[in-house]
């Protein structure tokens, strides 16, 4: 069978980050054209007004895909492995959030017509969910692997850009509203609670990418968000990815953390975020466990502060822990996944906020 190829840029960066500037690949679009005999079979076989044109004829196969998202509709079982949502039900609501536009994308290469919008939407959720391949996404919706990389690229971007414009950030009244009777007991005026989340990556073939993203607490090379939550289980706050050597400090620092709060909020953070001179110019006050001075003990109350604090950090924690229950941010991401960072982690998370609440 003859081919014919058409060559097709991926992006080079993480637009937030100048981490994987140098890195570039080049992709090849493998379009398969019909034999030459294939024309006078069809032909002999159905007549010469019958076949007008071979290319369409030959493409024009029906199909059965093996992956086609009707076939898991009522079974909620392979919908949450295979998505991280409830049921066929939820996959559905989370898609109609994008709205219309979802059915009038432009896309990164080429239209796809060949597969629906909501097994389109299917594919990216099994690639963030499962990190598969694209050559076994390929054969699972019958489709090309620059085809599965076509629309993966165009739904990330797409996704985040819908869900961007939300205002995710509720306002003090409906912070409140929702906080647990035990918050409001002993931080009852805590707007956030915050930590810091690393995604793995490839090691970069350029050094000051290696430099730039290599992670000393975690010993290899990571892309770095700050991710916030509400008291009432909402992730109300994720920031642009940058390359695993930024402290904590210096991520504060990036994304202006005070200004997304009212001046005399609280956030929680752990003790890596002394960030108190920072934040405390937007009139915002740390909640943080108390550092040790050297030779001495901490006192009762202040001990019993600290594990307050510690009880309540949790939270952060496990909603980190829900989000990588999407193996693409617990595996190491390609060059080609990670200049797409900011967007595919920030996707996570939203669709975290689609799940069940973890605080009881």
């Amino acid at each position: 069978m003859r081919r014919q190829s058409q060559k097709v840029v991926v992006p080079e960066e993480i637009s937030t980050t100048s981490v994987c500037s140098d890195i570039a690949a080049e992709v090849v679009i493998d379009v398969p054209v019909p034999p030459a005999d294939v024309n006078e079979l069809l032909c002999a076989t159905l007549g010469d007004d019958t076949v007008t044109d071979t290319a369409d004829a030959w493409c024009q196969t029906d199909i059965d895909r093996p992956f086609d998202i009707a076939k898991f509709m009522f079974d909620d079982d392979a919908i949450h492995y295979y998505t991280g949502l409830e049921n066929y039900s939820k996959v559905m609501f989370v898609l109609s959030t994008l709205g219309h536009a979802a059915y009038n994308l432009s896309y990164y290469a080429h239209r796809c017509e060949s597969l629906s919008v909501p097994n389109q939407f299917f594919l990216v959720l099994i690639k963030l969910r499962l990190h598969m391949p694209n050559f076994q996404l390929s054969r699972m919706f019958a489709i090309s692997e620059n085809s599965v990389s076509n629309i993966f690229i165009t739904w990330i971007n797409f996704m985040a850009l819908q869900w961007r414009e939300i205002d995710i950030m509720p306002s003090r009244d409906m912070t409140s509203f929702h906080m647990p009777d035990d918050y409001i007991e002993k931080f009852p005026k805590t707007r956030m609670i915050i930590d810091g989340m690393e995604c793995p990556v490839m090691k970069p073939k350029n050094p000051r990418a290696q430099q730039a993203t290599f992670s000393s607490y975690k010993n290899r090379n990571t892309l770095k968000v700050l991710v916030g939550s509400s008291p009432g289980g909402i992730i109300n706050l994720v920031s642009p990815a940058y390359g695993g050597s930024i402290s904590d400090r210096q991520l504060t620092e990036r994304i202006n953390l005070g200004k997304t709060c009212d001046p005399g909020d609280q956030i929680m953070a752990d003790k890596g975020f002394n960030i108190q001179d920072i934040v405390g110019l937007d009139d915002v006050h740390v909640n943080m466990p108390t550092f040790l001075k050297k030779g001495n003990q901490f006192q009762p109350k202040v001990l019993a502060r600290d594990r307050q604090i510690a009880s309540k950090r949790v939270h952060i924690e496990r909603h980190i822990g829900l989000a990588k229950t999407y193996k693409i941010l617990c595996q190491p991401m390609n060059m080609n996944e990670a200049s797409l960072g900011s967007e595919i982690i920030f996707v996570c998370c939203m669709l975290c906020n689609f799940r069940s609440c973890i605080i009881r």
